[in-house]
């Protein structure tokens, strides 16, 4: 159960960049909660705002053992995301921490956004829209080559193979030729039909004209595509990434992108976020761009400040949140 406090209990917002904290702060206040949005991702901010606080809903700001020794009451650390790399997960094991993360808020959303990305480059539609833009029309479009490749020619290659990955291979089945998957974490025996199993990721890049990355950042799958990796995609490849900016090496993409070994990259996320002007992903013209925002949608946005004080509700009523992925009750902790 959560511990026994004076008063009411405190839940503190940190970053929330595009979201309205508003209805997560309602859910909260009707539970009982005094709640405040800092607002921010700076430590000092935070330690100051949430320095008698039971419960912290976290957007991208860094969770580590120097903050969370300014925060000794904080009990629960409920992300705003699927992702929770920005929580030191071991320290808050360490400390009896319960974190929390969404795992299923916006998995269509960001599926269909790995799709569209991935059409539009195997499709070349950036490159049709500014053909037009300037002036030209279909002969210049193909002056400009190389022509856009068919879809049901292609393989589909999916790096992890979780909820997201899942939904996308449903998505794509009627359009590409062919499905195929890496994860050496999913169960074999509930591997779906119509999805090739492959079991060494190298071997997966070699066989993609597509390569969609759908695995969540550690330090094992920091930089997980890189120059060895790119060399064994097909040439003419397509790579989509609405995951993790820091899975891929940019300097190794941007170099098999001027080498023509890759044909272009979709990329959601970014190493640096948002990039600065001058970063050469920002300017590479084979390079298809969008704002972090494949999870967004009307409904998702809603769901991302409240499914997390969902979590905080429930566990200040039973004990447990509702999605853990750190459970200090159990000895195998992150769950």
């Amino acid at each position: 159960m959560s511990r026994p406090v004076a008063g009411r209990p405190v839940a503190v917002f940190t970053d929330t960049e595009d979201l309205d904290p508003r209805p997560g702060v309602r859910l909260l206040v009707d539970a009982g909660f005094e709640v405040r949005v800092a607002g921010t991702r700076d430590p000092d901010v935070l330690a100051e705002t949430a320095r008698d606080a039971d419960a912290l809903i976290v957007g991208y700001a860094r969770i580590d053992a120097a903050l969370l020794d300014r925060l000794p009451g904080v009990r629960i650390l409920a992300t705003m995301s699927a992702g929770y790399d920005m929580v030191d997960t071991e320290e808050a094991r360490r400390r009896g921490l319960w974190v929390t993360n969404l795992p299923d808020v916006a998995t269509e959303d960001v599926a269909v956004h790995a799709l569209a990305s991935a059409l539009s480059l195997v499709r070349r539609l950036p490159q049709a829209d500014a053909v037009v833009r300037a002036g030209g029309w279909n002969a210049e479009f193909v002056e400009r080559g190389p022509l856009p490749r068919r879809a049901s020619e292609l393989t589909l290659g999916l790096v992890g193979f979780g909820r997201i990955a899942r939904t996308l291979a449903t998505l794509a089945a009627p359009v590409f030729g062919r499905l195929a998957a890496f994860d050496p974490h999913a169960d074999p025996a509930h591997w779906p039909v119509g999805v090739q199993r492959y079991e060494d990721l190298g071997e997966l890049a070699a066989a993609s004209d597509v390569l969609s990355l759908h695995v969540p950042l550690t330090p094992g799958t920091h930089r997980l595509v890189d120059a060895a990796l790119l060399e064994r995609m097909r040439p003419g490849g397509f790579l989509v990434n609405v995951a993790r900016g820091e899975l891929v090496d940019p300097e190794a993409l941007l170099a098999a992108l001027d080498s023509h070994h890759l044909a272009g990259a979709a990329l959601d996320v970014l190493p640096v976020e948002p990039p600065p002007a001058d970063d050469p992903l920002r300017r590479h013209p084979r390079i298809q761009l969008s704002p972090h925002s494949a999870f967004l949608s009307d409904t998702s946005r809603r769901g991302y400040v409240c499914r997390p004080a969902e979590n905080i509700v429930a566990w200040h009523r039973t004990g447990r949140p509702l999605t853990p992925v750190v459970d200090p009750t159990t000895a195998g902790a992150p769950v």
